[in-house]
């Protein structure tokens, strides 16, 4: 038995222009920036809201810096005044860096809420989430820089104006580029008091092993040839150069250099890791 076919298949007319429109529908650099920070914002309006999560950024320097100073003080600088240059930009570092630890903790938080899974649904360009959740941190760095600079002058540091404004920004821009490695951590674990844990298993010994607090000088002689090549040192010497000194050194130069490595390696890794789990 045959079936003759007395028409012939009509097929729908084909919008070309359509077609095109939709192949090369992509994510500009101006687009991916504009959505980064109307999710930064998304996440500044949900840290209002929650006031109890910049506990740790207010009294974590004010505690840090009384509890370093008037102990350690005397015993390394022979009294609290001759310390506090010492001091400070080493709170101001090890604060700042182990905060952007709860980046990758509320990152993971909020996966696992299934906020994420929203925003996968969007046309929007797959880094947007989570740079977003990253710029929106930077606040409060900002706020724990502030604090602790602030303390300092209250006992007594007289850092150079023009020194603080610059550390500031260093800081800033060390601790976002930073922050990707936790946020990969958050994007690769299931709990987030997974990433919070090893977390703080790697930036203890990164802050502790350190010049921040103690003169390189009296350590042993293994241990100085770490702390030397420690990115947190390089850092921590940049900030007391441009807040004493009111100088731009070369640790300011390396620190810079650490940032944009960090970020140029990390940031992929975490936006491969966050599209990965969308599958």
């Amino acid at each position: 038995m045959t079936t003759t076919l007395d028409s012939p298949i009509q097929r729908a007319p084909i919008n070309i222009e359509a077609t095109r429109t939709q192949a090369r529908r992509s994510i500009t650099l101006v687009e991916t920036v504009a959505q980064s920070f109307s999710l930064a914002y998304r996440s500044v309006v949900k840290m209002m809201r929650n006031p109890e999560q910049f506990f740790d950024v207010v009294l974590q320097p004010i505690i840090f810096t009384l509890m370093f100073t008037y102990i350690f003080g005397g015993a390394i600088s022979g009294d609290t005044a001759s310390y506090l240059p010492v001091i400070i930009p080493g709170i101001l570092v090890q604060t700042v860096i182990v905060t952007s630890i709860v980046t990758g903790t509320q990152l993971r938080e909020d996966m696992n809420k299934g906020v994420f899974d929203r925003f996968r649904s969007l046309p929007i360009a797959r880094i947007s989430p989570l740079a977003g959740a990253l710029l929106a941190d930077v606040i409060r760095y900002l706020l724990a820089t502030v604090i602790t600079f602030g303390v300092g002058i209250a006992m007594g540091w007289r850092p150079d104006p023009l020194g603080v404004l610059g550390s500031t920004l260093l800081v800033l821009v060390c601790s976002f580029a930073v922050s990707w490695i936790f946020a990969l951590m958050g994007c690769l674990m299931k709990k987030a008091s997974a990433v919070q844990g090893i977390s703080m298993l790697i930036m203890f010994p990164l802050t502790f092993m350190s010049n921040a607090f103690v003169p390189v000088e009296t350590m042993p002689g293994w241990l100085q040839s770490f702390v030397n090549v420690n990115p947190v040192s390089h850092l921590v010497t940049a900030v007391r150069e441009l807040c004493n000194d009111g100088t731009v050194g070369i640790h300011v130069v390396w620190s810079l250099i650490g940032a944009a490595v960090i970020v140029a390696i990390f940031a992929p890794l975490a936006v491969r890791a966050y599209i990965r789990t969308a599958k």
